[in-house]
């Protein structure tokens, strides 16, 4: 096997392609990277048994092969080479690589002993790419990261016909995107667990129209994510989390005795100063009412903060707190200027949305209040 690629073009590709290797691999061949080269060019491939990742790429072959290196070191070795064509040959068990005045060589690992990659369920749709990487950043603002609860570390996604929604929660606040998608068949109804950490790593490195595949009822439990670069096709599928995902979207209730409306940015300073002086794992209190909101923490008797934002009220004073870092989760994850606080009680959570963002982004972020100190 011997090619050359020109250097950006092929670190960008293993980088896309190394994300999903594991960290402790159950067998030594899963911290490989499978480089495959033919007359079309190159394709690598990573797998785990859970994720997989492949990326197509164009380079000057001059004769195919297949090959199985450590994927981790070719990544870093490409993220240091100089702005030069990379040339490659495979010399007996190494595979040697120059670049400018730089010379490398890796040991293989053993390709038949690497698994084949899932096959990719039928097209389900296509979406586009931007909207979805931004949906997806909302809704994983929300998921868990306790490993001890696998069906909170997803997210799921609901399928009906042109509307895509994206659910998750950790228990304490719940996060809902939807957006407009175009679907295969216009009557589907699907739904899927993600991995959030997967989803979100692979909505954010797609370009262009991005065409999701799910696996039917009854199927291998597989999602798969297709979209392009400027040098090739990026695919990456993933079995889905076992587990019934809470039934979670009656908690946004469907009246609101308070809203505030608030410049997002102005209550974002104030949250992040009031906090300095907060103890851990407290609240910060948030009184609304007479036309702005005072936040108020302390530390004990060491250090006290209250600050107040101007703000539009409609409805009953209330007060409440809330654990400042998961507040501030929500309203950065928010799109627009001005954002609605919606409540029905102060011991009931409250609904966070935009006020002022587009249809397209239709984002809520629910958020429970937490006990206030006496």
């Amino acid at each position: 096997m011997k090619f050359r690629v020109e250097r950006d073009v092929f670190a960008d590709a293993v980088a896309w392609a190394a994300r999903s290797l594991p960290v402790r691999p159950s067998a030594p061949v899963l911290a490989g990277l499978l480089i495959e080269a033919s007359a079309e060019g190159l394709v690598l491939s990573a797998f785990d048994y859970e994720t997989s990742a492949r990326a197509e790429l164009r380079a000057d072959v001059d004769s195919d092969g297949r090959v199985l290196v450590s994927g981790r070191l070719l990544a870093d070795i490409c993220r240091s080479l100089p702005q030069k064509p990379i040339d490659f040959e495979l010399t007996g068990p190494k595979l040697e690589l120059k670049c400018g005045s730089g010379r490398f060589s890796l040991q293989t690992m053993p390709v038949e002993d690497y698994p084949t990659l899932p096959s990719v369920p039928p097209a389900s749709g296509v979406v586009s790419g931007d909207e979805f990487a931004n949906a997806v950043a909302q809704a994983v603002t929300a998921a868990g990261r306790d490993d001890m609860l696998p069906v909170l570390t997803g997210v799921r996604i609901e399928i009906e016909g042109e509307r895509m929604s994206l659910l998750a929660t950790d228990r304490f606040r719940l996060s809902h995107r939807e957006l407009t998608w175009r679907p295969a068949n216009t009557d589907s109804s699907l739904a899927a667990l993600v991995p959030a950490k997967v989803l979100s790593d692979t909505a954010k490195n797609l370009n262009g129209d991005v065409t999701i595949s799910i696996s039917p009822a009854g199927g291998d439990g597989i999602i798969g994510f297709e979209g392009s670069s400027p040098d090739g096709l990026r695919r990456t599928t993933t079995r889905l989390l076992d587990g019934d995902f809470p039934k979670v979207r009656s908690l946004f209730p469907s009246e609101h005795l308070t809203v505030a409306t608030v410049n997002k940015s102005e209550l974002i300073d104030t949250v992040k100063r009031v906090a300095l002086v907060a103890e851990r794992n407290t609240a910060v209190q948030m009184k609304f009412g007479d036309g702005e909101i005072i936040l108020d923490s302390q530390s004990g008797d060491e250090a006290q903060a209250t600050e107040a934002v101007s703000a539009e009220i409609t409805g009953d004073e209330i007060v409440t707190g809330f654990n400042p870092a998961y507040l501030l989760d929500g309203l950065s994850a928010l799109a627009g200027e001005k954002i609605d606080l919606s409540f029905t009680q102060a011991n009931k959570p409250v609904v966070i949305s935009s006020t002022d963002a587009s249809d397209s982004n239709a984002f809520r972020y629910l958020l429970m209040p937490r006990r206030l100190l006496s």
